[in-house]
């Protein structure tokens, strides 16, 4: 295990998650906040708003084709974000029979989007999994999950890693990247001293995960073999993201009752290992997918 040196940025965040290098920039959310949020280069300046959103916001991703268009898994669907405009492409959690909210999402490299659900109150078995496709559908793949986190997908986007984070395991999926089909899934890691939370692969196909509760980012091998441990000032982390060779660590405040003064924050460190941007969502032009409307009902 190493502390490392790292560079905090000034925010301290309720629910920092869904950090991603676009290729272009950094962002991340202030999940029950609602914030979306930019990561400036210079890492004594303070996170750009990007939105304010009335409903809990769990990770974006940049659409292709449509500059400053964002999928967003978002309150209890999913949706495209515009400055001053959101359009629903689904609410699949409405009317559940627990109170429900998005959690982490990504587009994997096929350019499809893929986002979790979860009870408020981490119901055990209420969350599932879901894909957009390219015409605008959203499918529920998954159920049964209490707390999905990732997923992440390999380089060549025919595995994708999901943490069921309550339960302490990360599995590994095969996928189709023609269909986006999901095969039968293996543990790839389990973690019995903390809770699996935001993951991302790097060029050589190895995992790093942020392990919730135990101060830790975790590196496994692409075989599942645990290769290095980076410790944080903060106990909490919750999202990571690769932006060439320097690694973005997200953390929380939420639920401490005495945080300590880094709990919260935006942490950076350098790694031996690059990482490649997410990738964005490809909307086919035949989609039928109502227009952004400013001022559209949220």
């Amino acid at each position: 295990m190493s502390t490392p040196a790292y560079t905090t940025r000034p925010d301290r965040l309720e629910l920092g998650e869904g950090v991603r290098w676009t290729g272009q920039e950094v962002v991340l959310v202030d999940l029950l906040l609602g914030r979306l949020l930019k990561a400036l280069e210079d890492p004594a300046a303070p996170l750009e708003p990007l939105a304010q959103l009335p409903f809990p916001i769990g990770a974006v991703a940049p659409v292709a084709g449509r500059p400053g268009t964002w999928i967003a898994a978002a309150d209890t669907g999913v949706c495209l974000l515009t400055p001053g405009a959101t359009t629903w492409l689904a609410r699949p959690e409405d009317g559940a029979t627990r109170r429900m909210r998005m959690n982490d999402a990504v587009a994997d490299p096929s350019g499809r989007f893929w986002a979790g659900s979860m009870g408020y109150d981490a119901d055990e078995d209420a969350g599932s999994l879901y894909r957009v496709d390219h015409d605008g559908t959203v499918v529920r793949v998954l159920d049964g999950i209490t707390i999905p986190n990732g997923p992440a997908f390999t380089p060549d986007g025919k595995g994708m890693y999901l943490a069921d984070t309550a339960r302490g395991v990360i599995r590994r999926h095969p996928v189709d990247p023609d269909t986006g089909a999901l095969g039968t899934p293996e543990v790839f890691a389990s973690v019995d001293d903390g809770s699996p939370d935001g993951m991302t692969v790097d060029s050589e196909g190895a995992l790093w995960a942020a392990v919730w509760g135990t101060g830790t980012v975790r590196r496994y091998l692409a075989d599942g073999t645990p290769d290095r441990v980076l410790r944080l000032p903060a106990s909490r982390p919750a999202g990571v993201c690769l932006e060439h060779d320097v690694l973005h660590i997200t953390t929380a405040r939420l639920g401490l009752a005495d945080p300590r003064p880094e709990d919260g924050a935006v942490f950076s460190v350098r790694v031996d290992v690059p990482g490649t941007p997410t990738p964005a969502f490809r909307l086919h032009d035949t989609a039928t997918v109502p227009p952004l409307l400013p001022g559209e009902p949220a």
